[in-house]
């Protein structure tokens, strides 16, 4: 589990993506104390993983909330990013696998993830792991000179249910027995 104490080398992945790509609709890159407070914020409800080699931090995935409104609590938009010196190494797909056991213990439901377009890449690792295509906003970013489409995609992250889940807290799910498990399987040397 990430802290906000491993803001300056997560922002250290993520600030290529910002200046350099249009896969991320930031425009300027946050400092360290304001991408620490963004951490702080989204940990407050939900996983923010991390991937270390030789205690360094390579690769991050990440829940945020989906929309403000009390109906959509159960959804959480995810991303992923691995330093580009390690990418096609299973780092993102062991990320993500190892959020969704964790955000579907902690009862959410859905995964949803907005993949700006073109990004075939990033929509076929979504689509082989279970996500499916759910529409694209046309036009409604512009960055790097161009216009761009954002396709959406959303995975169910549980079982078909008319149960509504109870939500837990971070702290519940990190005192609990599966999430120590679920930790502990995701360590691979």
């Amino acid at each position: 589990m990430a802290t906000p104490a491993d803001a300056a080398q997560i922002l250290d992945i993520y600030a290529p993506f910002i200046k350099n790509t249009a896969t991320s609709f930031e425009m300027e890159v946050p400092t360290v104390a304001q991408f620490a407070q963004r951490m702080a914020h989204y940990l407050a409800e939900a996983p923010w993983l991390i991937c270390e080699e030789d205690q360094v931090i390579i690769g991050y995935a990440y829940a945020s909330p989906h929309r403000g409104r009390a109906a959509y609590q159960w959804n959480r938009e995810v991303s992923v990013y691995v330093h580009n010196h390690h990418y096609r190494k299973g780092i993102a797909r062991l990320l993500y696998e190892t959020l969704f056991e964790l955000l579907s213990l902690q009862g959410y439901t859905n995964a949803l993830a907005g993949i700006v377009q073109p990004n075939e890449a990033s929509v076929r690792f979504h689509e082989s792991l279970g996500f499916e295509k759910v529409g694209t906003y046309r036009n409604i970013g512009y960055k790097l000179g161009a216009w761009r489409d954002v396709a959406w995609y959303e995975k169910f992250l549980g079982e078909e249910s008319a149960a509504i889940p109870t939500i837990q807290s971070m702290e519940q799910l990190m005192s609990s027995e599966a999430y120590a498990k679920i930790i502990l399987s995701a360590n691979v040397s």
